[in-house]
This record gives structure tokens, sequence and C-alpha cells, in this order.
């Protein structure tokens, strides 16, 4: 395989350099001008937490960068390997110098390396990990078997992952977003365009748990009616006022029961002989 055993020892390296970051000696590290790195064109992360970034930035101007990133040169400026969370933390708190190690790599290995950096630190979510399976494989005719021993996952695993990229843009738009769930993902791979939105707008409208999707989507694949019309009688079905009980739950609770009212259920929580006795009595004189 083209791939392998080179982009393996040097991200072995770049992680021995981040975990023994204590004995990184001075001369390893230069302070580089954040102008002169370029981000790694093919890094396929592209969902950068706002929030979080504000929360390292802060960090970083009241502690300081802790780990350094990692860069390798390209002419008279710099390309960075690992690290852009860092980068653009460093750059949003307005500091203009920041920590690097400099790794001899040729850049024709960035692609891998900004891959695989990013599969091995779960730093991608599920949508820009299916792509990046995909771009390795595609690019260098690796096997699923070969690409699992390569980010140290399974073959079901890998194969399984790269199954959401049949799923339609809207979809994977949701997922990537984390509006749904790999669960619920997973229940409408094969289905049309129009089916996926339909449930997934449900999912998210209805807050449907992942065995509630499991069930519309049953309920979608043996049915002779329209897909929409299924959707509409699960909608109906789950969308419940449950308001009217308000009352009922304030008086029972008046004569000290338990009473909880959740979806598709009414409970009333019997601790004694005497809660008994209050439920017979309530609805008795009815």
């Amino acid at each position: 395989m083209a791939l392998g055993r080179g982009l393996g020892e040097l991200l072995g390296e770049i992680e021995t350099a981040y975990q023994n970051n204590n004995d990184i000696s001075k001369s390893d590290v230069l302070e580089i001008h954040v102008d002169d790195i370029e981000v790694n064109p093919y890094q396929p992360r592209k969902i950068f937490n706002e929030e979080k970034l504000k929360e390292l930035s802060n960090s970083i101007v009241k502690n300081g960068l802790m780990q350094p990133i990692a860069v390798t040169r390209d002419k008279d400026k710099y390309l960075l390997i690992a690290g852009e969370r860092r980068l653009r933390a460093t750059k949003l708190a307005g500091i203009t110098l920041i920590k690097a190690i400099v790794f001899d790599v040729d850049n024709t290995k960035l692609r891998e390396l900004a891959l695989i950096e990013n599969i091995q630190r779960d730093d991608l979510n599920v949508i820009e990990v299916a792509y990046s399976y995909a771009g390795l494989i595609n690019d260098y005719n690796i096997t699923h078997e070969e690409l699992a021993n390569l980010v140290s996952k399974s073959r079901s695993s890998i194969s399984n992952i790269l199954r959401l990229l049949t799923l339609s843009n809207y979809a994977q738009k949701m997922l990537g977003s984390e509006k749904i769930t790999l669960g619920h993902a997973k229940l409408i791979v094969g289905l049309s365009e129009d089916e996926q939105k339909l449930i997934i707008d449900s999912i998210i409208g209805q807050k449907l748990s992942v065995r509630e999707t499991e069930i519309l989507v049953k309920k979608i694949k043996e049915n002779t009616e329209s897909t929409q019309e299924t959707v509409q009688k699960i909608d109906n079905k789950i969308n419940i006022d449950y308001k009217p009980l308000d009352s009922l739950k304030k008086e029972l609770s008046n004569k000290n029961l338990e009473i909880k009212v959740d979806k598709n259920y009414f409970k009333i929580k019997i601790n004694s002989q005497d809660d008994i006795e209050n439920i017979l009595n309530y609805f008795q004189n009815q």
C-alpha cells in the first residue's frame, strides 16, 4: 500500500512531541508570525465551534499556548500540519506570534497527514470523517480493511461510516451539525431524498428517539400509502396536547399522590395502601 509506514512514523513523532511537551528543547520550538502560516489546503475539518474557539482563545491569553502547533517549511512560509484550532484561537486573541515545531515533511503528504491526524484525534464530525475515509480510499486505492488498519478502526466501522455518503445533502448537513444523531442517520440510508427530509424534519420537530424513528421508517417501508401520510399519522400520534391533564394532576397531587405526565403516559406512583384508597375514592366520586 502506498500509504502508511512513513506517515505513521511522522504522526508518532508529532504525538510524542505533544505528550512530552515539557521535554522539548527551546531550540526545537520556533516563534512564528501567524500571518506566515498557511493552513493545510487538504484540511477535512470544516466546522469549528465558535464558542469553544473563544474559550481556547481566552485560555491562551491567560495561560499562554501550552502545546506548540506543528508546521513544515514552504519556501519563505510555513504550512500547518496540526493545530488549526490553536492557530485560529491565537489569531482570535490578537496574538501575532505562535510557538511551533517544524517538521521535515514532503508537501505531497499533507493531505494524508491532515486526514489521519484529525481522524485519530476524533476532531471531525462523522460526515467529515466519512469524506476523509473516501479521500484516502480513492486517492491511494486502498481497501476498507487496509484503511481500518491504518486508522485503528474496525472494517465494519469504516464501511458503515462510508455508507453515510449515500445520504442526501440535507441529511448530511443535519447530521454534521448534530441536528440528528448517527443512530438516526443509519436508519434513513437507502430512502429517497424526499423521504429522508420528511423523516428528518419529524425527528427534529417532534424530538423523535432512535427507536421512534425506527418504527416510522419501518412503517414507511411496509406501507402502501404515501410517505407524507405515514409521517403525518406518526406526527399526530406523537404530537399530543397534555395540558388538559394539568388540572387532574393538580387535584391528585393535593391528595398526596406523586403524579408524572410523560410522553404517552400518565403515571401515579403508589407508595402505600392509602395511595390506592385515595385513587379509588377520587375516581369513584367523579
